[in-house]
């Protein structure tokens, strides 16, 4: 039996708020025959707070993970991008690499390190153990550090000067690995951009569980409730500086101010600009945009379920590809708005059909494609059911991830 160590320092355990890529792979890979470890920080990125041990503990003992849990010590941050962040990071890289070189408790070491980058020098502290050891190291690429972090802080010469070392880790990363997984074509193909490398990648998006989704949605649905007439336009995210969320609340002013009272704006989620954003929908006295918050999983599922057309909103800058959201979106099987400026992606909704692609934040072109698909209902309803074909097919874990234990079969094989 292999043993595998899958590192990242953002996943969503029992009860907690946030991704589940890497739970899901820990137990997809436990069940394909591997040893899994799970090493993850004793910080919960989403809830901004240190876990809690004790249950988790308990968690354990009572069977709740397959695979192993491990943990290291980092002291956390309040904001996604300042300097608290990075020390949090090293601090966390600095641990994993005193944990790594501890001798296992079975006296077996691992036989490949599995591990998401960003953080850059978490992923580096990782690459640079399996180096050591002679062992394979797979990159799990999806986001781009710190060419997102300029979204945030893009000064001349001093936002270079700060993100430098950000660079050279991931440069560092890149050069050491044995395989590369990315959540979309050009986060797979970035490893190899500065220097030729003769390894294996695969694409392979963040996608979801289908059948969760549509459980999470059908228990939920009833406390969802939708007046008849109305036409839901929704957002799910992250309320942050990425995100073009502001024209989405604009959107619905001008929606409103065109006569089209029964198109509500939904928004769900948190983020550091959520306030702001609520704060402009009252001073303008926006009735028809509601922010709902954070909602769990199957909430959420039950409100892109019920809404009519779905906004992958981003703004003009943003250097997303295929984000984490874009699996649920699709399994809605709802018409999609796209304006994140993703090449990659933007070929990818037109070529596919799901959906129509806009320019980022221009309050009348969101306004004029929100009204074409609510008085093109056959359209919108035909591009529904792309998008859900497109789900099942692409998205979904039980069949996508199959690539990810393909490759490390291949490259633990010997």
């Amino acid at each position: 039996m292999k043993k595998i160590a899958i590192i990242t320092m953002g996943v969503k355990l029992n009860g907690e708020k946030g991704y589940t890529r890497f739970g899901y792979l820990a137990e997809f890979l436990t069940k394909k025959g591997y040893q899994v470890d799970l090493i993850t920080t004793s910080f919960q990125h989403w809830e901004k707070a240190q876990r809690d041990m004790k249950k988790i503990e308990k968690d354990i003992e009572e069977g709740m993970y397959p695979f192993g849990l491990r943990f290291i010590y980092e002291p956390g941050y309040k904001k996604n991008v300042d300097l608290a962040r990075v020390r949090s990071h090293r601090i966390a890289s600095a641990n994993l690499k005193k944990m790594l070189e501890e001798k296992p408790k079975d006296g077996k070491y691992y036989d490949l390190i599995y591990a998401e980058i960003p953080p850059n020098d978490v992923a580096r502290t990782a690459a640079e153990y399996a180096r050591k050891h002679r062992i394979p190291f797979v990159a799990d690429v999806n986001d781009l550090w710190p060419e997102a972090m300029r979204m945030v802080l893009d000064v001349p010469v001093l936002s270079s000067i700060l993100f430098h070392p950000l660079q050279k880790d991931a440069e560092k990363v890149y050069s050491l690995v044995s395989g590369v997984v990315g959540t979309s074509d050009e986060y797979r193909d970035r490893p190899f951009q500065n220097q030729k490398r003769t390894v294996p990648k695969i694409t392979v998006y963040v996608g979801n569980e289908i059948e969760v989704f549509d459980k999470g949605a059908e228990d939920n649905l009833s406390i969802v409730p939708k007046l008849d007439g109305e036409f839901w336009v929704s957002y799910a995210g992250t309320i942050g500086t990425s995100y073009d969320i502001r024209t989405m609340v604009l959107a619905g002013e001008e929606l409103a101010n065109r006569g089209y009272s029964n198109i509500k704006i939904k928004i769900l989620g948190g983020g550091p600009m959520k306030e702001e954003l609520e704060e402009l929908a009252n001073s303008r006295q926006i009735y028809n945009v509601e922010f709902v918050g954070y909602a769990p999983y199957g909430k959420m599922a039950a409100y892109l379920k019920q809404s009519d057309v779905l906004v992958n909103s981003f703004v003009k800058k943003a250097p997303q590809s295929i984000v984490t959201k874009i699996g649920d979106y699709l399994a809605a099987g709802k018409a999609m708005i796209n304006t994140c400026m993703s090449p990659e992606f933007r070929a990818k909704v037109e070529q596919d059909g799901f959906g129509v692609n806009i320019m980022p934040e221009d309050v009348k072109i969101l306004a004029d494609a929100i009204v074409d698909l609510y008085e093109n209902e056959e359209k919108r309803l035909q591009m529904g059911c792309v998008a859900r074909k497109i789900a099942e097919e692409q998205f979904d874990r039980p069949k996508a991830y199959q690539k990810i234990e393909q490759l490390i079969a291949e490259l633990t094989r010997g």
